[in-house]
């Protein structure tokens, strides 16, 4: 058996090689010594296996890295050569792409008509936040592409099947030889199908599909957002020759609300109350976004405090616990006083020791000989 060469030496590169320069080397020995190019030539075939031997193996990061420790041995029990000759067309064609077929050896099987799977279709479903917390069956029309009842899908007229192909016998490929090239391109007369309608259904005109709407009842779970997919499962177009059908994907949008607002699973909403109820304390009634609930206003409330009315705002999805209602105090500032009502504000400030702005000295003294019985000088 004869001695195996150094990778590198056999692609003509060296051992700081990047992985550009490893797949440039390989390519332009592996045009120069593919047996298409070379009939009947062994040696020819041996140099164009051992070059992609050693582009194996300089192009995979672990292998290339054992190569360089230890050499051949290294590589010892690894996979390493004696493919057959699809395996090295699968390497080449990892490096030429399409243009493999440059070579001879593309794959007849790709052209082939074989069941497709149809196409996904997206809905998108816009909902109210009540949907949300509450959930919601919604009914909708999706127009589609169903399979042709006439002809259940073969695009043939009723009585007729699709014939092979007689351009391409049924590859879906032609190939033409130019020189040493053998280049294979789709086949025009059936576009790669493989196979042509002679007799074209009346009902689809030979597409096998007709355009139709399916009505459809769609689970909205609770706790969904903006944003969220809920799939239906093989609602979506009808496969190509017996291929299943593609996936209805509902797209949620969930419309604003205007009393409340979103914060993940929470709900904010906001209340007013009078200057002295928030500095008193009163129990109100909140609405929810579907009932009423109580909630305390503890004395001494700032206004934009934050107070929680928990497990009333959105359920969390696939749960069944929900966040808070979170109430923002507003205060309201009292307008049109009547004079009482001032002058008792008037002898508050003061009490608190608070600077206003007005005539306080005729006033204060009018208050405090009417409530406290104190003359000008403040004595009783």
């Amino acid at each position: 058996m004869a001695e195996k060469r150094d990778y590198y030496e056999v692609l003509g590169t060296n051992q700081s090689a990047d992985l550009d320069q490893i797949k440039k080397a390989y390519r332009k020995l592996a045009i120069k010594y593919h047996p298409d190019k070379n009939p009947n030539d062994s040696e020819a075939e041996g140099k164009f296996k051992e070059a992609t031997e050693a582009y194996e193996v300089l192009s995979t990061p672990e292998k290339r890295q054992r190569y360089d420790q230890f050499g051949h041995a290294g590589l010892e029990g690894m996979d390493i050569g004696g493919h057959n000759f699809r395996g090295f067309e699968d390497i080449v064609n990892n490096i030429f792409g399409d243009f493999g077929d440059l070579f001879g050896f593309s794959d007849s099987r790709r052209g082939q008509a074989g069941p497709k799977r149809g196409r996904n279709l997206q809905y998108d479903l816009e909902i109210d936040l009540e949907d949300v917390v509450e959930g919601k069956t919604a009914e909708i029309n999706i127009p589609r592409l169903e399979t042709c009842e006439t002809c259940n899908g073969s695009g043939a007229k009723s009585g007729t099947q699709p014939q092979v192909c007689p351009e391409c016998t049924g590859r879906g490929k032609v190939s033409m030889q130019s020189g040493f090239f053998s280049v294979t391109r789709t086949c025009a007369r059936c576009g790669g199908q493989g196979r042509v309608i002679l007799n074209s259904c009346k009902t689809c005109e030979g597409e096998g599909v007709t355009q139709k709407t399916r009505n459809l009842r769609v689970s909205v779970p609770k706790g969904v957002d903006t944003g969220n997919q809920l799939k239906v499962s093989r609602e979506g177009e009808s496969g190509v020759s017996g291929g299943p059908p593609g996936d209805l994907i509902v797209v949620i949008h969930v419309k604003l609300h205007e009393q409340f607002i979103r914060e993940g699973n929470d709900l904010i909403t906001a209340v007013c109350v009078t200057f002295t109820q928030a500095t008193l304390g009163v129990e109100i009634e909140v609405p929810t976004i579907n009932d009423v609930e109580k909630l305390q206003i503890p004395s001494g409330t700032q206004f934009g405090d934050r107070l929680r009315i928990s497990g009333k705002g959105i359920p969390y999805y696939n749960s069944r616990t929900s966040g808070d209602l979170i109430v923002i105090v507003e205060i309201q500032t009292p307008k049109n006083l009547t004079t009482q009502e001032k002058e008792l504000l008037e002898i508050f400030a003061e009490a608190r020791g608070e600077q206003i702005e007005s005539d306080a000295s005729s006033i204060l003294r009018r208050i405090g000989e009417k409530f406290f019985h104190r003359n000008a000088d403040g004595n009783r």
